[in-house]
C-alpha cells in the first residue's frame, strides 16, 4: 500500500505503534490522484467482474474515452450528470470520466423509482444520466416530469459479461422487467460512449471549491439534501482513510465491494481510497451474503468494507464453514451501529480485524474510525481521524460537554467536511459554523478521545422528562439469544408523554415472548428504558445500505 504523500507521525494517545496525526492535503483534483495509480501500475487489475479484469490502464482509457463522448455530446465543467447504477464497472468508469472532463457526479440510488427518482432528479438537473438497459424502463417512466437531455445505456453484457445467465434469473426475471433494447431519441449506448475518441481539455478550478459530487443524505430523518462534495474533500477523506488503514511493508490489496458505491461511504472507502491505493476492487452488484462468501473464497480479498446487517447476514449462513474467509485482514463497518456480539464472531471466524467506524455524508464521509491495527474498544466509534477535531455540544443550552461521559451533540471539523447543500442555504446555515459541521448525533468522549455515539438527536425519546437513546435498549436486546434483529422508537403516551416501543425479529427456530424480552431488558438497564410493547416482525424496513428506517416504523406507508 502506498503512503500518503505527507505524515506527520507521533505517538499512539494510548502509546505503543507510530500514529499518524496529520497528513498533507495536495491541491490537486481527485482523477489526479487516480492517474498516480495509473501511471505507477498500468497493468495492475483494477477492476474485477466476476473474473472479467479491467487493468489501470484499461480502465484510465475507457475513462478517458466516455469524458471524450461527454465533450462531443456538449457537456462543460460544472454540468451535472446522475449515475443511476448498481455496482458494475461502469459505474467507477463513468464517475471518472465525468470528473476528468470537470462533470460533476450526482448519485442516485437504483433502488429509486417514481417519487423518489423524480424529487432527485427535478432538484439536480442533471444533463445526462448514466444507467443500464434494466433500470431505464424506471427512468423513462418518470421522462414527463423529470426530462433529461441524454441518457447513457449500458446493456446487460457490458455490466455483467459473465454471470448473465445468473444475473438474467435473479435479477430481470424475478423482476419482471423487459431487456427490450430503447429506442428514444436521448438515448446513448455506452458501448459507443467508452470507444470515443478526442482531447480532453485542461481543468483550471480551484479543487477546494469545485463540485466534484452531490451526495444525496440518506433520508431516513427528513428529505434528502445534497451534500456539494468538492474534490479537495474528496482527496482528503481518502488520504486520511490511508493514513488509518496502512499496514507495514509493500502491499496490494484486493477489496470486496458489496457496500454500494452509489452510497458515500462505498464511494469513499470502497472505491476512490483503494483506487488512490492502487487496489483490486472485486465489485459486487447486490448485496448478497451467499455469493458474497463465493467472492470471498475465490477472489481472496484482505479488505471488505460492510454494514453490520451485512456482516450479521454472512455469520448466519448455513454454508458458512464450506468457504474460506480467512483472506480478509481489515473489515471497517459503517452506516449504522456495529453490535459487539457481530463483531467479536466475525473476527473468529475470519481472523481478520472489525473495526466500527463514523461518517455521514456532509464529511465525504468518515470522521472517525477505530484504529485497525491499534487499540480498539468495542461500541466506540474510535478516534477522529488525521486533521479532524471533534467537540460536543449540551443538547440544553449549546454549551462546550468537556466532561468524560457527558453526553452532547458531536460537532466535526476537517478537510473532508462539505462546502454546503446544493441550493439550500438556510439548511447550510443550520449545521455549519465556522468550519464546524453539526452532525445530529449525540454521543459521548472518555478521556483518551475515543467517542461513542448514544444515538441520533432526533431519535431522543423523552420518557417524563428521562432522556433514553433507542441505541441502549436495542443493544441490550441484541444480547438476548433469540433476537436477531431489534429497533427501538418513541410512541406517545397520556402518563409519560413518549415511552419505547420495539421491534423484533426473531431468529428462526428461537422463540421468544414479548413479556420475555421486556423483563430481560428490565433486568439490565433502568425501569423506564424498557419497552412497554413489543412489535415482532420477519424484517426490519431498511435503506438501500442497510439502515434501519425508523420513520417507517414511527409511520408505516400505506399499504399497497
Amino acid at each position: 500500500m502506498a503512503a500518503p504523500l505527507f505524515a506527520e507521525v507521533g505517538p499512539h494517545p494510548l502509546g505503543g505503534a507510530a500514529w499518524v496525526t496529520r497528513v498533507e492535503v495536495p491541491n490537486r483534483r481527485l482523477p489526479d490522484l487516480v492517474e498516480d495509480s495509473v501511471r505507477r501500475w498500468p497493468d495492475r487489475p483494477a477492476l474485477n467482474h466476476y473474473g472479467v479484469r479491467w487493468s489501470y490502464a484499461k480502465f484510465w482509457k475507457e475513462a478517458g474515452a466516455f469524458a471524450a463522448a461527454l465533450r462531443e455530446a456538449g457537456f462543460r465543467a460544472g454540468d451535472r450528470l446522475a449515475l443511476y447504477l448498481p455496482n458494475t464497472p461502469v459505474f467507477p468508469i463513468a464517475y471518472y470520466g465525468a470528473l476528468r472532463l470537470g462533470v460533476t457526479v450526482v448519485q442516485v440510488s437504483p433502488l429509486y423509482l417514481g417519487q423518489d427518482l423524480t424529487r432527485l432528479l427535478l432538484d439536480s438537473r442533471p444533463k445526462g444520466v448514466v444507467t443500464l438497459e434494466i433500470l431505464y424502463p424506471q427512468l423513462a417512466a418518470v421522462a414527463t416530469e423529470a426530462p433529461v437531455e441524454l441518457v447513457y445505456v449500458a446493456r446487460t453484457r457490458d455490466a455483467y459479461p459473465i454471470p448473465r445467465r445468473w444475473f438474467v434469473n435473479a435479477v430481470l426475471h424475478r423482476a419482471g422487467r423487459s431487456t427490450r433494447w430503447p429506442t428514444d431519441a436521448c438515448v446513448r449506448p455506452w458501448s459507443d460512449a467508452v470507444r470515443t475518441s478526442g482531447e480532453i481539455p485542461a481543468i483550471a478550478s480551484d479543487p477546494a471549491t469545485e463540485v466534484a459530487v452531490l451526495q444525496y443524505t440518506g433520508g431516513t430523518t427528513g428529505r434528502p439534501k445534497a451534500a456539494m462534495l468538492t474534490h479537495r474533500n474528496l482527496v482528503a477523506n481518502a488520504l486520511q482513510c490511508e493514513a488509518r488503514f496502512r499496514r507495514e511493508g509493500d502491499h496490494r490489496d484486493v477489496v470486496l465491494v458489496s457496500v454500494p458505491l452509489f452510497h458515500v461511504y462505498g464511494m469513499t472507502v470502497a472505491m476512490n481510497y483503494p483506487l488512490i491505493d492502487g487496489a483490486e476492487l472485486v465489485l459486487q452488484p447486490r448485496p448478497d451474503m451467499a455469493e458474497a462468501l463465493k467472492l470471498i473464497a475465490r477472489y481472496r480479498p484482505t479488505q471488505f468494507p460492510g454494514v453490520p446487517a451485512f456482516y450479521s447476514g454472512i455469520l448466519q449462513q448455513p454454508k458458512l464453514d464450506r468457504y474460506d474467509i480467512r483472506s480478509i485482514q481489515i473489515c471497517v463497518s459503517g452506516s449504522a451501529p456495529l453490535p459487539r456480539e457481530v463483531a467479536d464472531r466475525f473476527e473468529r471466524v475470519t481472523g481478520g480485524n472489525l473495526v466500527e467506524g463514523y461518517g455521514l455524508s456532509e464529511a465525504s464521509p468518515v470522521t472517525h474510525v477505530n484504529p485497525p491495527l491499534g487499540e480498539r474498544r468495542a461500541g466506540t466509534i474510535g478516534l477522529p481521524l488525521p486533521n479532524t477535531e471533534q467537540r460536543l455540544l449540551n443538547i440544553d443550552n449549546g454549551e462546550l460537554v468537556v466532561a468524560p461521559g457527558v453526553p452532547g451533540e458531536l460537532c466535526v471539523r476537517g478537510p473532508q467536511v462539505m462546502l454546503g447543500y446544493y441550493h439550500a442555504e438556510a439548511e447550510t446555515a443550520l449545521v455549519l459554523h465556522d468550519g464546524w459541521l453539526r452532525t445530529g448525533d449525540i454521543a459521548t468522549l472518555d478521556g483518551d478521545g475515543y467517542a461513542t455515539i448514544v444515538d441520533r438527536l432526533k431519535d431522543l425519546v423523552n420518557v417524563g422528562g428521562m432522556k433514553v437513546y433507542p441505541r441502549e435498549v436495542e443493544e441490550v436486546l441484541f444480547q438476548h439469544p433469540s433476537v436477531a434483529e431489534a429497533a427501538a422508537i418513541g410512541v406517545p403516551d397520556p402518563a409519560h408523554g413518549e415511552v419505547i416501543k420495539a421491534f423484533v425479529v426473531l431468529h428462526a427456530g428461537k422463540p421468544a415472548t414479548e413479556a420475555e424480552l421486556i423483563a430481560f431488558v428490565r433486568q439490565r438497564i433502568a425501569h423506564y428504558k424498557a419497552p412497554r410493547s413489543i412489535e415482532f416482525r420477519t424484517s426490519l424496513p431498511r435503506s438501500g445500505v442497510q439502515k434501519v428506517l425508523r420513520r417507517e416504523l414511527r409511520h408505516p406507508p400505506p399499504a399497497a
